[in-house]
């Protein structure tokens, strides 16, 4: 292999000073203050204390799974149809799954807050039919809502783009042959749409796993998920040793995460 040249080296320089100080730098410092105690002297405290933590760690990605799953359900058939209009269509419907995206998520979040709490909009509408106010904040169905509702465009977006990448002169070989149309989806469809599938999998369920906003305002603080647990050491309690020792098992799911995707899914297919 040729060895790059002087101004090659120079060109990519600023990208290697931004992954050194914004990669390396910080994950580096986790992994420290991860084997370290408060004293800065090595030790394995921190890690012999996820033990306590294991129901926090079950809970966060039971409630991520099932979110992502329904989020997979949801946009599946959404990204299809998408991929099946005009483009004129298709830029008008991703301008309005993107169109939540252009605030901040802390005010999207906010937001569901005061429709589903107890004096919220729903509420008052199922009053005026004399039904009784339901509890739905502090609900682990809240917190799943929220995932949802936040995360949705992250799993639309890939599975749009890989479908309207299919040739349709597949689709209509498999007319010619036969297929009918659950048969179109099952054989051809739905194998070529998955890194998609597996990119958009993935980019929901990693924030998902690692939120704690959506679980402490739509939780209503009675679901604790990883990410609560995190900045509770960091910001509450200042231990930033257990702090680093829970964030640290988080990167090494989101590691193994984009292995996922590497592995199954092409540079290509990644939108996001």
């Amino acid at each position: 292999m040729k060895k790059r040249s002087f101004a090659q080296r120079i060109a990519g320089a600023p990208y290697i000073l931004w992954a050194a100080l914004f990669i390396v730098i910080p994950m580096a410092i986790v992994v420290y203050y991860a084997f370290t105690d408060a004293n800065g002297q090595f030790s394995f405290d921190n890690i012999k204390q996820l033990a306590d933590y294991k129901e926090t760690f079950l809970i966060s990605f039971e409630y991520s799974f099932i979110a992502t799953v329904i989020t997979l359900i949801i946009s599946y058939p959404f990204a299809y149809l998408m991929s099946k209009k005009s483009a004129a269509s298709q830029r008008i419907m991703m301008m309005l799954v993107m169109l939540p995206m252009w605030m901040n998520l802390l005010i999207r979040t906010y937001s569901w807050m005061n429709i589903l709490e107890r004096n919220g909009i729903i509420n008052n509408f199922l009053e005026q039919f004399g039904i009784e106010p339901l509890k739905m904040i502090g609900t682990p169905g809240a917190v799943i809502f929220g995932m949802i509702y936040n995360y949705i465009p992250y799993m639309i977006i890939p599975i749009y783009n890989v479908m309207s990448k299919i040739d349709k002169s597949l689709l209509e070989s498999a007319e010619d042959l036969g297929s009918n149309g659950l048969s179109k989806l099952r054989r051809v469809i739905l194998p070529l749409s998955m890194p998609g599938v597996i990119s958009g999998f993935t980019m929901v369920f990693v924030p998902s796993v690692s939120t704690f906003y959506i679980s402490q305002k739509l939780g209503g603080g009675k679901v604790m998920l990883i990410g609560d647990a995190i900045e509770r050491q960091m910001q509450t309690s200042y231990n930033y040793n257990l702090g680093a020792s829970l964030s640290l098992v988080l990167m090494i799911v989101i590691l193994i995460s984009m292995i996922v995707v590497n592995r199954f899914a092409g540079d290509d297919d990644l939108l996001i």
